[in-house]
């Protein structure tokens, strides 16, 4: 595949993962990506909170990066249960996600709530990988482009760059459900999120955009193709390194 940005690969662990099982895995995907010398891409994985600092011993030194699932806003506080961006740091993440639909939808999180996280992540030294996308009844009332025009214009991090910051179309309906969007939908939609960030950043052409919602080893490489793809941010694929790496494949 070849690509004007280095493509990203990322799994998204979700809430998936014990410590023995998911060092195993984690070992597994290390083995591979070290018998290739380095795919020509980068590779993330983002596992839950509690087994990053344990998965970041296992990736020193390889080609496999690590981050969190989402972060607060603040640094520090009273703010029983949250994780900040410089924890997340501090235990060895590279990247964070913030603004998957799961975030929006099961914790009522606005685009202003994902900014200010993603804002967080930078000021920590993270990269943010920014989530967008619609749900089923928004693509089917002909919703989708406004609705990923102000997601984006909301939710992009002030000062971000096409080094600290990442977006992520992923169709709400696609994701975990088997369903993806024709190559053609996508390529629509990722040609509006570059349209858009022309008028908010200076580097527009060199952002990676990724896209997820039931990506597969099996239409991997389809997806990949598509203009504006840069990448994808996978979830249940993610979970074994021999699913995974498939996916991976398509940028060898």
């Amino acid at each position: 595949m070849s690509k004007q940005r280095r493509p990203l690969i990322a799994g998204n662990w979700k809430m998936n993962g014990l410590s023995q099982p998911a060092a195993t895995e984690l070992g597994e995907l290390v083995r591979l990506s070290n018998e290739h010398a380095g795919p020509n891409c980068d590779i993330l994985i983002c596992p839950p909170a509690t087994l990053l600092r344990e998965m970041a011993t296992i990736a020193k030194g390889s080609a496999v990066s690590l981050g969190g699932q989402d972060c607060h806003a603040k640094e520090s506080g009273a703010h029983t249960g949250d994780i900040s961006a410089e924890m997340l740091k501090d235990a060895g993440g590279d990247y964070c996600i913030v603004g998957h639909s799961e975030r929006r939808a099961d914790h009522g999180e606005s685009s202003a709530v994902v900014k200010a996280k993603a804002e967080a992540a930078l000021r920590a030294g993270l990269v943010a990988i920014v989530c967008v996308g619609e749900t089923l009844a928004e693509r089917d009332a002909d919703k989708t482009l406004d609705l990923i025009s102000s997601q984006v214009r909301n939710s992009l991090p002030e000062g971000a760059t096409a080094t600290t910051t990442v977006i992520a179309y992923e169709p709400v309906w696609a994701i975990g459900t088997g369903k993806t969007p024709t190559p053609d939908d996508v390529a629509v939609v990722h040609a509006h999120i570059r349209k858009e960030l022309g008028s908010l950043i200076n580097d527009s052409d060199k952002m990676r955009l990724l896209y997820g919602g039931s990506v597969k080893g099996s239409n991997a490489a389809e997806l990949m193709a598509v203009a504006n793809v840069d990448g994808a941010l996978v979830g249940g694929a993610s979970l074994k390194a021999a699913d995974f790496w498939p996916i991976v494949e398509t940028c060898i």
